[in-house]
């Protein structure tokens, strides 16, 4: 397909970041530099309070531990109820880019100031009910956008019909900043993501739960996009 989302905005590579929370947590490690080996561009850490969504997951340990086997850059998906207590530990144990839920926080300025200011990258993930225009204000301020395409907490769902128009309209407000997306992404719905204006491809069950193998799982989604 070509690489180019409506309006004519010519995208550099688009970038595929398998999220550990379908990996075998048996076989991290080793599973994880597989996928670097593969040409993952990231590995994505779902963190998971059990509050802010259904489910239980990862600290700043398993951070730590992602960083000890790989160089590639790591994204932590905040999903945590008050993200702003958690991101220094986030950043020291070796996140590239830090991510929290828009609706995770009623000082999203001050946290996405503090993960610049510690070091990393800042990004904000946006729940599918979520509208675009809460982001209108915090857009200058970060580089990434993630603009959820399942109900965030739980890994292998069905991806959100209506998802390729609410990114063209987060593409709308900005030209420049990275739009990620993360839930049901696969062969079948890389294109269409990445066609709305979408730069940045978060798979899960598709690269980890592959039948040929993580590496295949990666090859699947790259080719259907380029």
């Amino acid at each position: 397909m070509a690489d180019r989302p409506r309006g004519g905005r010519q995208l550099s590579k688009v970038e595929i970041v398998p999220s550990i929370l379908s990996a075998d947590i048996t076989k991290l490690g080793e599973q994880v530099k597989e996928a670097a080996r593969a040409g993952a561009d990231r590995i994505q850490i779902d963190v998971m309070d059990g509050h802010f969504v259904p489910n239980l997951t990862f600290g700043p340990m398993v951070v730590e531990a992602v960083r000890r086997v790989t160089e590639l850059p790591i994204e932590a998906h905040l999903m945590i109820d008050n993200p702003e207590l958690f991101i220094e530990a986030f950043a020291k144990a070796g996140a590239t880019l830090i991510e929290v839920q828009v609706e995770s926080t009623t000082s999203l300025y001050r946290t996405v100031m503090r993960i610049k200011e510690l070091g990393a990258k800042a990004g904000v993930a946006i729940n599918p009910a979520t509208p675009v225009e809460t982001l209108r204000e915090i857009l200058p301020f970060i580089t990434t956008v993630n603009v959820m395409t399942v109900e965030p907490g739980f890994g292998g769902q069905k991806f959100i019909a209506s998802s390729p128009d609410k990114i063209r309209r987060v593409r709308a407000m900005s030209a420049d900043v990275e739009i990620e997306v993360d839930g049901g992404i696969d062969a079948k719905t890389a294109p269409l993501v990445v066609k709305a204006g979408a730069t940045v491809l978060v798979a899960g069950s598709s690269v980890f739960g592959h039948k040929q193998g993580i590496g295949a799982g990666i090859r699947a989604i790259r080719s259907a996009v380029v």
